[in-house]
């Protein structure tokens, strides 16, 4: 029996990590869903999904346990004409969560505007926004 539940873990650990293999960057969208199930009802599902486009990128991520638990997340950015914009945000199961966006704008005139705020899981918030001289 002993060697039956070894080989039997042997494989699905082979499967899970043939499945996480991972895979050449591609224009378009692609995801993976990777589902780990152990004994006495322990594991977690986890998700990627990722968009690419000319000038823009996106990335959500998602992990939940049997048990409850999980965090969602995702990050962006976009570029083009002079602008650059990017933002993530991460949130608990519990509600707690936090964010950050950056925005940056050649002024054309040999100058850089930016803007940058971030959001802390206690809602604090902090900002930074200027203008400065492109080196």
């Amino acid at each position: 029996m002993r060697k039956t539940s070894i080989l039997a873990a042997s494989l699905s650990t082979l499967a899970v990590l043939t499945v996480m293999v991972a895979v050449p960057a591609q224009a378009g969208q692609h995801g993976r869903l990777v589902s780990v199930q152990g004994a006495r009802g322990h594991g977690h599902v986890h998700s990627r999904n990722v968009s690419r486009q000319p000038g823009a990128i996106s990335l959500s991520r998602g992990t939940q346990t049997n048990s409850g638990r999980g965090v969602a997340s995702s990050r962006s950015a976009s570029w083009g004409d002079g602008v650059y914009q990017s933002g993530a945000s991460r949130t608990f199961n519990n509600g707690a969560s936090a964010s950050r966006s950056t925005n940056v704008v050649n002024n054309g005139d040999g100058t850089v505007s930016y803007d940058h705020s971030r959001t802390g899981y206690g809602g604090s918030t902090r900002s930074v926004s200027g203008t400065t001289t492109r080196p």
